[in-house]
């Protein structure tokens, strides 16, 4: 296995769309980066350019101390699994893993040996002779790894390759692979729109938004200090809510409520205020920073996510409150934000406040 370093990378393409603009990463050796983004955003063109099947307009691209910016496909040493498979329809299992191994020449005893250890540690053994109609899309998803697998590349590339699976399907798969890249020790580049894939898979986590990246981190410090607004509303189920917010009198001012922050803000600074529905707390109408009525409840199992619109502002918020939780769609509640559960933002640029 190998390091992969991004250096001020770049792509436009011809029509002089602006894809991917100067992308510094580090990939660290045996690490599993997940890059998660909405779609457009520029991450498949990203992985695209790894594994040389785009060019880039400007930039480096190293895997380990090896320049492979202008280096063909073939030679760069990587593995990338497709979310369609890619599969050799009329080949069998077997001969699927086998084919890349025969292009570059590799003995047959060798073929041989690779197909077993791999079809033994994804479980493929009683799958070999079979064509892949005959497979379920887990089975062929497991057939699509074990051929990136049995090539032993120095990287890894996954371009969202659970999103064809159904969601029992998905979590199943993906706990596998978890498993099969500690196992491995496997340098891994793995990109999904899903950010519930992102944090339970990823070593570190890079949010991606309109070609650039936003934060790089462990998932759960990207969760709990998101670096920019659309992080914190990018990432985390349910979603963070914002208030439009000003500072005065040394306190922020947000849709009625005051929330005394120790801020080096100037007075009038305009401010975003973010805060996940977990961390807000419900209470009596009147005893909170804010007060609202409950526009709608959503069961979710083991919550209640309760969609809040607060009084004058006419600004909705989201909390959790228990799934026994005694409350109706039209109660009026109060609701208290804990000063250190608040996210905040400048209002203009995104970034977030010290």
């Amino acid at each position: 296995m190998a390091s992969l370093r991004l250096r001020e990378l770049e792509k436009r393409f011809p029509d002089g769309t602006l894809a991917v603009k100067r992308v510094d990463l580090e990939v660290a050796d045996g690490e599993l980066l997940v890059l998660v983004g909405p779609s457009g955003c520029g991450k498949s063109t990203i992985m695209r350019m790894i594994a040389g099947l785009e060019r880039p307009t400007a930039g480096r691209i190293l895997i380990g101390d090896r320049d492979v910016s202008d280096v063909r496909p073939q030679e760069r040493d990587v593995a990338m699994v497709f979310q369609s498979y890619a599969l050799y329809p009329h080949k069998s299992v077997r001969d699927n893993l086998a084919f890349g191994l025969r292009m570059r020449g590799v003995p047959k005893r060798e073929i041989a040996e690779r197909i077993e250890q791999v079809a033994k540690m994804l479980e493929l053994g009683p799958l070999l002779d079979k064509k892949p109609r005959k497979l379920s899309g887990g089975q062929r998803q497991r057939v699509a790894l074990g051929r990136a697998i049995v090539r032993s590349p120095q990287v890894f590339l996954l371009d969202e390759p659970l999103s064809n699976l159904d969601a029992r399907l998905r979590v199943q798969t993906r706990t596998e692979l978890a498993r099969l890249q500690r196992r491995l020790g496997a340098t891994m580049v793995y990109v999904t729109h899903d950010q519930e894939e992102a944090m339970t898979l990823g070593d570190r986590v890079a949010v991606m938004c309109d070609g650039r990246i936003e934060q790089v981190g462990p998932p759960l410090e990207v969760y709990r200090r998101p670096s920019t607004a659309f992080v914190g509303g990018f990432v985390g189920s349910p979603a963070m809510s914002f208030l439009d917010a000003t500072v005065e009198h040394g306190a922020v001012s947000a849709a009625g409520a005051r929330l005394a922050l120790p801020l080096a803000v100037e007075p009038g600074a305009r401010l975003l205020v973010g805060i996940r529905p977990a961390d807000v707390v419900l209470c009596r109408a009147g005893d909170g920073d804010a007060r609202g009525r409950i526009d709608v409840l959503e069961a979710l199992g083991h919550d209640l996510l309760c969609h809040v619109r607060l009084d004058g502002a006419g600004a909705l918020v989201r909390a959790l409150a228990p799934a026994d939780a005694d409350l109706s769609e039209g109660n009026e509640v109060g609701l208290r934000f804990p000063p250190e559960r608040v996210h905040l933002f400048d209002a203009e640029s995104g970034r977030r406040l010290a």
